[in-house]
C-alpha cells in the first residue's frame, strides 16, 4: 500500500505542475483588447480561438486528475492497518515519566529534575584563618 501512496503522490505533483504551467500560458480576459492594437494574438499556434479551447480543456483535465489524486491520498492516508486498535490520537494515553523525589517544601515542576542542594559559600573572614 505504501507504493500506491508514492505513485499517487507523484501523479498529483505532475498534475499540479502541469496545471500551473497551463494557467500561466493562458491569456486573461482582457487579452483580446490588445489583439486589436496589433499584439499578434490571432497568429498563435492554435488559431485565435483554438488556443483558448485547447488550454482550458487541458487545464480542466489536469484539475480533475489533481482532485482525484487528492481524494485518493486522503483515503490512503486515513486507511489503518488491521493490527492497530484504531481510535483517535487523543484517545491514546501519553507515556508518563517517573516522578522525581524533591526535598520537602520545594516546588515540584513537571519534567524538571531538582538539583542537589548547594552549601552556602564560607565567609571571606573565616577562609583567611
Amino acid at each position: 500500500m505504501h507504493i500506491w501512496l508514492n505513485i499517487v503522490l507523484v501523479i498529483q505533483l505532475l498534475a499540479a505542475i502541469a496545471m500551473i504551467g497551463l494557467v500561466l500560458i493562458q491569456h486573461g480576459k482582457g487579452a483580446d483588447m490588445g489583439a486589436s492594437f496589433g499584439s499578434g494574438a490571432s497568429g498563435s499556434l492554435f488559431g485565435a480561438t483554438g488556443s483558448a479551447n485547447f488550454l482550458s480543456r487541458s487545464t480542466a483535465v489536469c484539475a480533475v486528475i489533481f482532485f482525484c489524486c487528492t481524494l485518493a491520498l486522503a483515503y490512503l492516508g486515513n486507511a489503518r492497518p488491521a493490527a492497530t486498535d484504531g481510535g483517535s490520537v487523543l484517545d491514546r494515553a501519553a507515556p508518563t515519566a517517573p516522578a522525581a523525589s524533591a526535598p520537602t517544601g520545594a516546588a515540584q515542576i513537571p519534567g524538571v529534575t531538582p538539583a542537589a542542594p548547594v552549601a552556602p559559600p564560607a565567609a571571606a573572614g573565616s577562609a583567611a584563618q
